[in-house]
Parts: C-alpha cells; structure tokens; sequence
C-alpha cells in the first residue's frame, strides 16, 4: 500500500477550514468498486474521490468520486479539489494553462490561474436544462410553505446532477430558514435529485449590521446559497459546485441581460459554521446554451500514505 496516497482538502475557501472537505485518493488503480465504496464510507466525507490513469488519450487524469453510500458521476467541490491535490503531488500538468479531466459526465475542460498558494480553479460545468419549472409540484410546496419566493420561479434542472433549485425573496430569510429535512428527502426520492438548493442575491451593504459587513469586505459576494442534499444522506452542503453551477445556468437562461448574467461571487456555508466562497463565470451563449465555470481555492490540509485496504 505505499504507492497509495492520501490527500484531504478543504475545497471552495479563501483560507483553510472555511470550505468542504474532500478525500483524494492516488495510486489505487487495482482497486476494485467495492474496495473504493468502502473507503469511501469510512472517510466518511461528503465526497471521497480517486485520482486514477485516464482512458482517453486526451484526459490528464481520470476521476472516480463516491459519496459514504454510491458512486456520482459529477461534483464541483471534488472536481476542483482532486485538480488541486493532483497539481499539489506533482502527478500531472498543465497543458496551455488548464487540465482535462475524465469523469461520469465526460471530458471536463479545468481552467488553471495563478500558482502555489493564491492559485484559483475553475471546473466547466455540464449542460444544464431546466426540466420543470413552478412551484406547483405538491412535496416543493411542502418544503417551502409560506417562503417568500424571489424573481424567478423554482424549477428542476439537470446538469451532471439533478436538484430542485429555489430564490428566496431575501438573504436574511433564506439565512434563518430552518427547512423540514424529512420533506425534502421525499422530494429528492421523488424526482431522483439530489435535493433542494437554495440562492437569495445578496442584501445591499447597508442593510447588514457591522459583522457581516466585516466579514464580506475581503471578498463581497452578490448570490447567498444554501444546499440541501438530502438524496445521498447530506443534512447540508457546505459549498456545493455543481449545485451553484445549475443555478447559474439556470439565471443565465432566465435573466440573459440582468446583473449577474456574466458571473458573481457566492457565499455559502456560514448557516454551519463554514465560510466558503464559490466564484462563477458565465461566458456567451453556445448553441443556446451557457458556458458555466464554477471556481475557487483549495488547501490541502492532510498529505500521507495508505497503510491498509479496508476489508
């Protein structure tokens, strides 16, 4: 097991412990499924993913991701966190300032800006389209009540991943809402999503009191999400890439000329103690359709070896 090596990141933080953990394995090309599964469950993280040789001669790298309980094919947070880990090792580099990565959901194009410690990046993410779109599915109404709702409707989307996504009329209220967990489990079953993700465009500075306008002076943010995997086990998400990439796919259809149709900056995770930033990119219409870039640092804060294969 000494070729087998083990990174844990924090993912989507301008500094270490504000983000979402991530576990990147290297060197376990001989694993089986079942052996990747089951570490995966004893990490026992949001996600654990395994660096592995590519398949197509055009990828840097191949990814594997697992939740504690299955297999997914896409994730922001662990596609920009295995990137990093695999710059970090030395394992791969750049080529023309980015990296291909090889995954459930395709080939995935990573943009690479800036080195070491202030190096940013940025994961294209899938097509999305909006399968439903309103609020008269009976479980969403169910899980929103009496929420006061936001400029665009909900809709359910897909891109990689499958959630239901949903404005809020106001960031403190979407800040203080304290959602029924058990009814969005219904909804994520019902639909095979992952669940509920929620945004509110951030209040004007004059509206915060003095510690939030402390706390966002470093990196001021226009769009506060909250995200409530509730279909792979998750109460709540910390910082959520692919979520966050559906919801801007879904404001660049919607608001093609509004404020944030070329990108914003998100806050997400303070509601659990963490403190994640999440940048997004929309770049022109192709074929009807947004470029999405979903981005952001990573630290490693874990680097050693695998002693053992879990039985």
């Amino acid at each position: 097991m000494s070729d087998v090596r083990y990174l844990q990141v924090d993912v989507f933080a301008e500094h270490a412990g504000g983000g979402n953990p991530l576990g990147v394995v290297f060197g376990a090309d001989a694993w089986s499924d079942a052996d990747m599964q089951r570490f995966a469950a004893w990490t026992n993280l949001v996600e654990t993913t395994f660096v592995l040789s590519p398949r197509d001669a055009r990828a840097s790298y191949r990814l594997r991701i697992f939740t504690p309980g299955k297999e997914i094919p896409f994730a922001g947070h662990p596609t920009i966190g295995s990137a990093h880990a695999a710059l970090e090792t030395g394992r791969v580099a750049a080529r023309d300032g980015g990296l291909i990565q090889e995954c459930g959901a395709g080939l995935l194009p990573i943009r690479i800006e800036g080195e070491g410690a202030s190096r940013r990046l940025y994961v294209q993410a899938p097509v999305a389209r909006v399968l439903r779109e309103g609020g008269d599915e009976p479980l969403l109404r169910r899980v929103l009540g009496e929420t006061r709702l936001g400029a665009l409707p909900p809709a359910f989307v897909e891109g990689g991943r499958r959630w239901w996504v949903a404005e809020f009329a106001d960031e403190a209220a979407l800040r203080a809402w304290q959602p029924d967990h058990a009814a969005i489990l219904a909804l994520a079953r019902a639909g095979d999503s992952l669940g509920l993700c929620c945004f509110a465009r951030a209040a004007a500075r004059e509206e915060k009191n003095a510690f939030a306008r402390a706390a966002d002076a470093d990196n001021g943010y226009q769009l506060v999400v909250r995200a409530f995997p509730a279909g792979v086990g998750i109460v709540e998400d910390p910082a959520s890439g692919a979520a966050n990439g559906l919801i801007a796919a879904y404001i660049a259809q919607r608001e093609p000329r509004g404020a944030l149709a070329r990108g914003y900056r998100v806050s997400q995770g303070r509601e659990i103690g963490r403190d994640a930033t999440i940048d997004v990119r929309i770049e022109a219409h192709v074929a009807g359709d947004a470029a999405v870039w979903v981005g952001g640092r990573a630290h490693t804060i874990i680097d050693g070896s695998l002693r053992a294969r879990l039985a």
